[in-house]
């Protein structure tokens, strides 16, 4: 994997979960990551990741920590955002069975079903074809939630049967906004978060990971 040099700071929502292994991500691609816990952290940054996690304790943490309403603000002015699993609850323009009081952001057009794929007992790995991606994703589902519809501007890179027989999307986007309903922060292959940072603008250098080494 070669790293670039000069790529822009780029924020982990560090209130709970998956922080440390996206941080890891993204500095190996030549990112600079940047732990948010404050409005002043959030300012600093030119795109943001909310990690994996439990999407009930971040929501209420956006909120006691000040984050919310500057997180919004920066979303609604087009800030790049990757959200895998929880962070893509957090996302979602609707949350089908989310508690009265879970903030929705509303950044991608989605509405999605928390731990529709079961249990953590009933967590699993599988290879997905990713549109825009040369070989299959490895992808890690924890808890993981689904997509159950998609508004007109979102973009469904992949999509997931399952055991009902219905293919479900787990991999979106619109516009600045990439979500997964799974966690390739847990994978060795990066090429996710380098498709984030791509159309983020603060693209590092390309990968140079082969099949065999993800």
């Amino acid at each position: 994997m070669t790293a670039s040099n000069g790529a822009g700071r780029v924020g982990v929502l560090a209130l709970q979960g998956d922080v440390r292994e996206h941080v890891r991500a993204l500095a190996e691609l030549g990112a600079a990551p940047v732990e948010v816990r404050t409005p002043a952290n959030l300012a600093a940054v030119e795109a943001m990741v909310l990690p994996g996690g439990e999407s009930t304790t971040m929501s209420l943490l956006l909120e006691s920590s000040g984050l919310l309403e500057p997180l919004r603000g920066r979303l609604r002015d087009g800030m790049p955002v990757f959200g895998t699993c929880a962070g893509m609850i957090l996302l979602a323009a609707d949350v089908l069975d989310g508690r009265p009081d879970q903030h929705r952001l509303g950044a991608i057009d989605i509405a999605v079903r928390r731990n529709a794929f079961g249990r953590q007992v009933d967590s699993f790995e599988t290879d997905l074809a990713v549109a825009g991606l040369d070989w299959p994703f490895h992808a890690v589902f924890i808890r993981a939630p689904v997509v159950e519809s998609v508004g007109p501007g979102v973009e469904v890179l992949s999509s997931l049967t399952g055991t009902d027989g219905v293919a479900r999307p787990v991999v979106c986007q619109q516009g600045p906004v990439l979500v997964t309903a799974f966690h390739p922060e847990l994978s060795h292959d990066l090429r996710l978060h380098e498709t984030f940072l791509a159309r983020a603008g603060t693209a590092p250098m390309p990968c140079q990971a082969t099949q065999e080494e993800a």
